[in-house]
Formats: C-alpha cells, structure tokens, sequence
C-alpha cells in the first residue's frame, strides 16, 4: 500500500506533467532525477538521523524539501483535475485528448506558488488567539483567568532557538496566570535539541508552567526528555493534577500520558488516576495531548480539555481526513456533552511535512469566565 501511494504521484508528475513538455530529452531526465529525490524526502530524514521525524539537515535544505514535497502533492491533484478535464472536452468534442503546454506550466506555477506560501505560513511564529471561555462552576477569584496554551512546536532543524525564543517572548507578553504545553515539544534526542528547547526556560507565569507528553516524545528517550525539560521548569502532570487556589475558591489543572505511551513501555493515559482526590467542587482542566478521548474526560466531570496533536488538519481538505483519525476532533472549539473541548490548531509543525493553507498556527490565550 505505501508503494503504491508513493509511486502513484511519482507516475502523476513524471509521465503526466513533466514527459509532454517540450523541454530537451536531457533536462527531462534530470528533473525526473530531482523529482525522485524530493519524493524520497522521509527517507533520505531517516538517513540523517536514524528517525523519519528528525531530518538533521542545514535548515535552507529542510525548507527546500517541504517545499518540493508540497508541490508534488499539489501538482499530483492539479494534473489529475488538468487530465479529467481534457478527457471531457475531448469526449465532448469527439477529438482527441489534448492539453496545451501552457495549461500544464500553469498548474506547475500554481502547485509551486500554494507550496511557497503553505511553508511561509508553517513557519511564521504564530500570533496570539484569543478565545473567551465559559467555564463551569468558575469559582468568582477565577474570573478572567488567564491561560496560555502552547503545543505541537516540534523544536527542530526546522523550528531552531531563535523560532523558540520568539514564542516565548511572544507568549510571555500575554501575561497569562498560567502556561500549559499539551505535548510534541521536539523531534530529535535530547543531544540533538539541547540547545533549541533552551530559551522554553524563560517562559514564566505566575501559577507555573504545566506540561505533559505528546506522542513524539516516546519517539525519542522519553525518560530522558521529561527529566531534562522538569530541569527547565515545567511541571509535568503524568497521569496527575495540581490544584491552584485564590482564597478559598479551587481550580483543577490535571494531565494525562499520551495514548501512544503502552507501545513504549510507558503508562498510559488514565482520567481516573490523574483526578483521584482532586476537590469535588473545583472546575477541571485537563490536558491531553491527543482529543479523541474527549467524551471519556467529559464522562469524568472535567469542564475544560486542551487538546493539540492535529495541527489542525494543516490543508484545507487535509483536516477532514484527520478528523476521522481523531474521532472527529480537528480544529479549535467542539462541545462533549458539558464539557468544552479545544484542539488548538498547533504552534509548530512536523518538519517532515510542514505546510499550512487556510488553518493558522496559534498561541492561544484563554480567558476564562463563569458559566
């Protein structure tokens, strides 16, 4: 199955695309060569790194090479639309099928074009969204809360330092009470992104920095990883809560494991444990780096569940497919029952796929209100 779906786009470019233009036998066969070579983007990442999630490229090169990808798959769908088009003229003309060379450039330019911008916009550091909550059984020292979600940043090659040091100063600037991050901190070993997870050190809040994993960090030492980012200050809830106080009024901030944790010898999310003797009256956050188990958190009482792992289906059309991996859960705000569930559209991105068209990347700023 992964042979056909790679071969088949390969077929699409090469034979459909590229073979008809009148370009020099010579100059066909080389751009068929580099064809190839960006279709093979993912391995030629594992080759890097030992991982298809790390590429350990110079950072111009992982760009050149979501950029080619990005036209490949665009310029695989453009074509098919130029070929089934042609084919109805044709059929209805009774002649033969014919596509000018300029129909042909023009969806080259267009697949290029969508690939350039869908990258600028991956790659941007987002801006700040804000988003007013009602919150159930918000005690009243809790209104107007303020809490800054960041996730999915997926520190990297791609998304160095100087990208992580503009989040922060960004998300800082929100003076949030509190800053949550709802997992896929990295791609790559802690040796390998010591010095890009570094500046997550300045983020401050005054009720801390809460953390839990997402799915990549079981990918690469999760042990490890969890150790060394404690060490920059965040607070993770493994299967755990915390509870903040103002006064006398509570508020729950509880965290569960991802569920990819048992394929890695690790605990697996659990909404029981993580609230076990948390107070009965408080309202509940939880953080849950994957949304498809949203009803089972609402089934707990939990008021609020921050969720990520989605990226928000990054492509128009993309997220409908993804939402079908994610029992319907893409995008932004979904009510479960009585509980309100959001799946922030992510602050980063994979960087072997880094491509965004109609779903921004955020920072998202919470304000909480009674409701």
């Amino acid at each position: 199955m992964r042979l056909v779906v790679f071969t088949i786009p390969l077929l699409v470019v090469i034979l459909n695309w590229l073979w008809p233009l009148p370009l020099p036998l010579a100059l066909k066969v080389v751009a068929a060569g580099l064809i190839v070579v960006a279709a093979l983007y993912h391995y030629w990442c594992r080759l890097s790194s030992g991982s298809v999630f790390a590429p350990e490229f110079p950072r111009p090169l992982i760009i050149a090479f979501n950029w080619a990808f990005g036209t490949l798959l665009f310029l695989t769908f453009f074509q098919l639309g130029l070929d089934l088009c042609a084919l109805l003229i044709a059929l209805v003309r009774w002649e033969p099928v014919h596509i000018p060379t300029l129909a042909r450039l023009g969806v080259g330019g267009c697949a290029g074009g969508l690939a350039a911008i869908g990258i600028a916009n991956a790659l941007r550091v987002p801006p700040v969204h804000d988003v007013n909550i009602m919150i159930r059984g918000l005690p009243p020292a809790f209104e107007g809360y303020r809490l800054a979600q960041l996730t999915d940043m997926h520190l990297s090659r791609l998304f160095p330092a100087s990208w992580a040091a503009a989040v922060v100063e960004r998300t800082n600037a929100t003076k949030a009470d509190m800053i949550v991050v709802t997992g896929d901190f990295i791609d790559g070993s802690v040796a390998m992104r010591q010095a890009d997870v570094a500046p997550l050190a300045q983020l401050h809040a005054a009720d801390g920095v809460l953390a839990i994993p997402g799915n990549h960090e079981y990918f690469f030492d999760y042990s490890d990883w969890i150790n060394h980012l404690s060490g920059l200050g965040f607070h993770f809830l493994l299967n755990s809560h915390t509870v903040v106080t103002r006064g006398q009024d509570k508020m729950v901030f509880a965290g569960v494991t991802d569920r990819s944790a048992p394929h890695h010898g690790q605990a697996g999310p659990d909404v029981g444990k993580a609230l076990a003797g948390s107070p009965a009256d408080a309202p509940i956050i939880l953080l849950d780096h994957q949304p498809g188990d949203a009803r089972t958190a609402a089934a707990h009482g939990v008021a609020l569940q921050l969720s990520g792992h989605t990226h928000g289906g990054m492509l128009w059309g993309l997220d409908r497919l993804v939402a079908r991996g994610n029992n319907g859960f893409v995008s932004r705000r979904y009510d479960v029952g009585k509980m309100i569930l959001y799946v922030s559209n992510g602050t980063g991105l994979w960087p072997g796929f880094a491509l965004r068209l109609g779903i921004p990347s955020e920072i998202t700023l919470f304000h909480f209100h009674a409701g």
